[in-house]
């Protein structure tokens, strides 16, 4: 009877679909060390003195579909022995199964896990396969010998290069498409936590965690069902496959496993961080710690060999605010929490009933304004179930992935970036406590369904009184929640010279300490968002905007002050003839106004392989020039020749090139090229606003960031006879948000009629061109 392949038996075992995760792995590496002992048999004949031994994951006991195989053959000849060796790796190749493979003798075992430190910690996790087991069981001694001598050289060095890969992987939790193994929080890091848990005793209390357990479990599910569904080896989950894996999984839908996925990652990278520091601490020894007696810090809290500690008289059970004052010791010394303490706290720490006393405000507060290392104790609080005790709300964002390239962060960790970025602001506001209240909880609303800040400001109303601010205070943080985005979308798709826009935002924030208070937390919030969220063209804008504002509720009249241009634009200007200049990614165009002026600019770049980030337009008064300057990025290499570029737009502006052509064309070929950047398609809405502006009517476009959308827009325009006054373009990640100041022809704002007609070309003319996978 003849035995079935490798390749037989997996994909029996991927055809068996309540067969999934944990469960799957290890069957997998059962049917293979079946497999490989049959062929171990064959290739051996019998003889003596061999041993096959599984290392690495491998050696784990467990596999994922597309694993490689770790295998060493052990012997002890003088010579390798070279015929059974290729026996023994022919047939492995054969199956199409990835094989890392070498072949020792004792002797050679020493020098080969001294060369390379992958191959040491293979042999953390080695066992035998097949053949001479006292053989194998000498080979397993001697490595775990040499490690047990080596280790204070070694594991230095592993944590290192987890440090490495961490930094280049970035975190599962906060990525949109996390590679499941090998990013911070992914697979390899509690593997590699347990491979060190055999030299390293400090390590046992980690990796038994129940939390860490359920953790590893859901990756191993997920990406057994990522290379099921695939068939390929890849551990990267796509967007385009996060569904399919979903669903396999029971999942209603993608958004829930990543939830999911993101509080693995989280929980995993805890760990790992705090197995690490364990081990570091283990190796240094009594000596390398500062071993003395506890150092009172304040009432319950000390400082025990260089870790903030619970005092032996400290009560959880009794003083709701010592979490929280652990935390801001933790945080202001910048030492981490002891195990002990947190341990203590997880199963004693109380919330307080009712309202918060004031101790406990404070030390959030003290938390929150100690800036990165509160992010880490709040981290820490909240992996111990702690800090959900204490702000019950904060389980509707907890590890919620925002699921688009513009946010880098899930919901909560983006509230303590944001907290964390306030910290370093609150000098330049007279209430510095309402800052970082009201950056820790200015999207505390997401996650919930419907508009979040709505939500948000309904929560605020309860939960600002029952932590302990007053009626005045409460009605600030409620403002500050209300009209978070306030500064950065009027900066950004407003113009600032109108005095409507001043007005509005004055109204808005009502009085100075509201709009200092939201200037800094637009800008603490832009810089937890992403890197493309806040730059020096935006800053400079709601500064501009900032103190326009509040010169109009110090009740000083309003006068347009344009930004003067600069030099180089200066310079275009007084040519008063198309021109066209560049520095990095700021391009600046100046040509005598004409309708469908930008839309030939917007075009022209777009067949040049330039994608727009930002822009804006104004025509300097008297000379009828306009300037147009844009942020620009490559969309998939290099920026172009300018010059190429500029005797293109003027063949445009001429009529002797055809740009819609030329950009149907170019999008149907570069199609297959673009990756998505988030996980829902956004729509297409086109809104007016008339009362938005002293002389124009303005349009606000939201639409895929895809199909040239600059362009379309400005073609419709400029098709209806319409004219530009000014634009303001944005990128946000997956989505753009333009506005647009639009006249008649004779320079008078549009009637409610023409409006909604134009709207409607707006709209036909981005249908045909925003793709479907979006």
């Amino acid at each position: 009877m003849t035995t079935p392949r490798l390749r037989a038996r997996r994909e029996a075992l991927l055809a068996e679909p309540g067969l999934t995760g944990t469960a799957w792995c290890r069957t997998y590496a059962e049917r293979c060390d079946e497999w490989l002992r049959e062929v171990f048999a064959a290739a051996t004949g019998g003889e003596s003195g061999l041993a096959l031994l599984a290392v690495g994951g491998y050696g784990g006991g467990e596999l994922a579909p597309g694993s490689d195989l770790d295998l060493v053959l052990v012997h002890e000849q003088r010579h390798p022995p070279t015929k059974v060796a290729e026996a023994m790796w022919y047939p492995i190749w054969d199956e199409g199964v990835h094989l890392d493979h070498s072949v020792r003798n004792l002797k050679e075992l020493r020098g080969a896990m001294g060369d390379d430190l992958k191959v040491a910690l293979g042999w953390l996790q080695a066992r035998m396969v097949a053949g001479d087991a006292r053989l194998a069981g000498e080979a397993i001694s001697r490595a775990d010998e040499l490690w047990r001598t080596r280790a204070p050289k070694w594991l230095p060095l592993v944590d290192a290069s987890v440090r490495e890969r961490h930094e280049s992987y970035g975190d599962l939790a906060f990525l949109l498409e996390p590679d499941i193994k090998e990013a911070r929080g992914g697979s390899r890091d509690i593997r590699l936590l347990h491979a060190v848990a055999r030299v390293s005793p400090v390590l046992a209390g980690v990796i038994s965690a129940p939390g860490l357990v359920s953790a590893a479990d859901l990756l191993a599910a997920v990406r057994v069902e990522l290379q099921r569904a695939t068939g390929k080896s890849a551990n990267r989950l796509l967007l385009q496959d996060q569904d399919v894996v979903a669903g396999a999984l029971g999942y209603r839908d993608a958004d829930k496993l990543m939830l999911d996925v993101a509080a693995a990652g989280r929980t995993i990278a805890w760990a790992s961080d705090d197995g690490w520091r364990r081990v570091a601490s283990w190796l240094h020894g009594p000596r390398g710690r500062e071993h003395a007696r506890d150092r009172p810090v304040e009432p319950g809290v000390v400082l025990r060999d260089g870790e903030v500690a619970l005092s032996v008289d400290a009560d959880p059970a009794g003083d709701p605010s010592l979490a929280l004052r652990l935390a801001a010791a933790s945080a202001e010394l910048d030492r981490p929490m002891a195990r002990s303490a947190l341990d203590r706290l997880a199963s004693e720490a109380v919330a307080p009933e009712g309202a918060w006393p004031p101790e406990l405000l404070r030390a959030l507060l003290r938390v929150l304004g100690a800036g990165r290392p509160g992010v880490t104790a709040i981290e820490s609080l909240d992996q111990i179930g702690v800090w959900l005790r204490l702000l019950p709300e904060w389980e509707a964002v907890r590890s919620r992935p925002q699921r688009n390239a513009y946010h880098r962060f899930t919901v909560d960790r983006h509230l303590l970036e944001t907290a964390a970025n306030a910290s370093a602001l609150t000098r330049q506001v007279s209430r510095p406590d309402l800052l970082l209240a009201g950056a820790l909880l200015h999207d505390i609303g997401k996650g919930r369904g419907g508009d979040h800040t709505d939500v948000g400001i309904a929560l605020l109303q309860e939960l600002a009184p029952r932590m302990g601010f007053d009626v005045a205070d409460t009605a600030v943080l409620t403002s500050m929640v209300r009209h978070h985005l306030l500064l950065p979308d009027a900066a950004t798709r407003r113009d600032l010279d109108d005095p409507r826009t001043i007005e509005m935002v004055a109204d808005a924030a009502g009085d100075t300490t509201t709009l200092e208070l939201l200037a800094a937390l637009t800008e603490a919030d832009s810089l937890a968002t992403g890197p493309s969220a806040w730059g020096q063209w935006k800053a400079g804008l709601v500064a501009t905007l900032t103190a326009r504002a509040a010169a109009h509720l110090a009740g000083q009249p309003h006068t347009p002050n344009q930004v003067p241009l600069s030099p180089e634009e200066q310079k275009l200007v007084d040519a008063g003839e198309l021109g066209l200049s560049a520095e990095g990614g700021r391009v600046t165009v100046a040509a005598p106004d004409r309708a469908g002026l930008l839309s030939a600019v917007a075009g022209t770049l777009a067949l040049n392989g330039v994608t727009v980030r930002s822009a804006s337009t104004r025509t300097e008064p008297g000379s009828r020039m306009a300037v147009l300057s844009f942020d620009v990025v490559p969309t998939f290499d290099v920026l172009p020749n300018w010059s190429k570029v500029c005797d293109q737009l003027r063949a445009a502006l001429d009529g002797r090139l055809p740009l819609a052509e030329r950009l149907a064309e170019r999008e149907r070929t570069y199609a297959g090229r673009r990756r998505p950047t988030a996980a829902h398609r956004p729509s297409v809405t086109v809104s007016t606003h008339h009362d938005a502006a002293t002389a124009a009517t303005v349009f606000e476009v939201r639409a895929p960031d895809a199909g040239h959308v600059l362009f379309h827009i400005t073609q419709a325009i400029a098709d209806a006879g319409m004219l530009i006054d000014a634009a303001l373009v944005s990128t946000l990640g997956a989505e753009v948000v333009d506005a647009f100041y639009v006249t008649t022809a004779a320079g008078e704002k549009l009637d409610a009629g023409a409006a909604d007609a134009l709207s409607e070309d707006i709209t036909a003319a981005l249908q045909p061109v925003v793709p479907e996978h979006l």
